[in-house]
Formats: C-alpha cells, sequence, structure tokens
C-alpha cells in the first residue's frame, strides 16, 4: 500500500487548503483512511477519519466544524480544512491500517 499526500502549503488565518492523499495498492474495506498531523516538537495527533464506505467520521474536537474528511470512489481521500488557524500548522499524514504517507506540510500564518 502506499499513501501519497498533497495539497499542503502557506495559507493566512482564516484561510482553506484542501489535502489529497492518493492511496494504492491492496486496500480492504476493514479499514478506515484517515488523517493525523504532527506540529514542531509535538507528538502527531488524530485529526479525522471516516469509514471505508463514508457512512461515518469523527474528527478531533479541536477541528471539529472545520475540517471536513471525504473519499471519492478511486481511492484519494480529502481533508477539506476551513477557517485555518495558526495552531493548525504541522505535518499532515495520510493514515490507512499501519500504513503512513511521507506527509505534506500545512503552515498557517498569523
Amino acid at each position: 500500500v502506499q499513501l501519497v499526500e498533497s495539497g499542503g502549503g502557506l495559507v493566512q488565518a482564516g484561510g482553506s487548503l484542501r489535502l489529497s492523499c492518493k492511496a494504492s495498492g491492496s486496500l480492504f474495506a476493514n479499514y478506515a483512511l484517515g488523517w493525523f498531523r504532527q506540529a514542531p516538537g509535538k507528538e502527531r495527533e488524530f485529526v479525522a477519519v471516516g469509514s471505508w464506505n463514508g457512512d461515518s467520521t469523527e474528527y478531533a474536537d479541536s477541528v471539529k466544524g472545520r475540517f471536513t474528511i471525504s473519499r471519492d470512489n478511486k481511492n484519494t481521500l480529502y481533508l477539506q480544512m476551513n477557517s485555518l488557524e495558526p495552531e493548525d500548522t504541522a505535518v499532515y499524514y495520510c493514515n490507512y491500517y499501519y500504513y503512513w504517507g511521507k506527509g505534506t506540510l500545512v503552515t498557517v500564518s498569523s
């Protein structure tokens, strides 16, 4: 399984970004696809996860109402991030089972 993230960048506070994660290889419906992030000097933390069929989603309290996780039918996972805050600055990682992407950097300036 390979996970390749894209879409990170520099944005001002209050702005939006959409991250993408292209998943390839043998994926099974038993496991969900999700997003984590790691800010400088901090532990990696959960951001959002979506069930394989998209029926259910979960979000960290810090991003509820601002971020939306979604997936298309071509194994691409998205994270729409609105109303970004400087505290959202981090490397964002895509996760599937025990597989991780290399991450994409999101920097939010104040």
